[in-house]
């Protein structure tokens, strides 16, 4: 007799890894990352929690798996005009990426995925800014700039949005009554901004600050610090 997880000789395959994230993603969005667990997903699936481990070995295993699946697609986000505006265009992508999944940002946070989706995203940044005349060393901090800073703004962004129930909700009302203008005028006077809702002004202002940052870096390489398509001429 075959046991739950297994299915009868000649039935199709209940569970393979492509499902059991896309079953994943599906019950995130549902439920949120708190509310995830192996046995729930398993029984989403109809099977048993120890199928399941053939695939992830722990739930770690799976987020980062998820956080791979989420980025499908990115490395051929359209981007045009200069390198800075190129990346800018690529943030955003990152950014609406994590935004499409219920709490994404924090199933993404502290993966460390090298398939296919991340690792091209990845050269598609890097070779932007290698192009662009960056410095090996200056491209890859910048990669990493650019990708914390998105995952990070996003973090907060989803925290704001998230449900009640789910706790740790942002709510504008309670900035507004606790800062005094009588005790925090410097504060009162930019409320407006501070608890304005249009996260995505919000995100395009630290990227512009970010990218404006960049740019006062020496980016001329020498032809010996990395491939000649890289490289520019005098």
């Amino acid at each position: 007799m075959s046991s739950p997880s297994t299915p009868a000789r000649g039935r199709p395959a209940r569970l393979d890894r492509d499902r059991t994230v896309d079953t994943a993603l599906e019950l995130l969005d549902e439920v949120g990352l708190d509310a995830l667990t192996m046995r729930r997903l398993a029984d989403a699936m109809d099977v048993q929690a120890g199928a399941l481990y053939r695939y992830f070995a722990t739930k770690d295993d799976l987020l980062t798996a998820m956080a791979e699946r989420m980025l499908a697609g990115l490395a051929a986000t359209r981007t045009d005009g200069d390198w800075s505006e190129r990346l800018a265009a690529l943030g955003r992508a990152m950014r609406t990426a994590l935004l499409a999944r219920r709490d994404g940002a924090r199933v993404y946070a502290g993966t460390h995925a090298t398939g296919p989706h991340t690792l091209g995203f990845a050269e598609v940044v890097v070779g932007v800014l290698r192009s662009a005349g960056f410095g090996e060393e200056d491209a890859a901090r910048a990669l990493m700039a650019v990708a914390h800073f998105t995952i990070g703004h996003t973090l907060e962004e989803q925290a704001a949005l998230r449900p009640p129930e789910g706790g740790g909700v942002a709510d504008p009302e309670r900035l507004r009554l606790a800062a005094e203008p009588g005790r925090y005028p410097q504060l009162a006077a930019v409320l407006p901004t501070l608890t304005s809702g249009d996260f995505a002004a919000h995100f395009d202002f630290g990227l512009s600050l970010l990218l404006q940052g960049l740019r006062v870096l020496d980016r001329a390489p020498t032809c010996g610090d990395g491939p000649e398509i890289y490289c520019r001429g005098d």
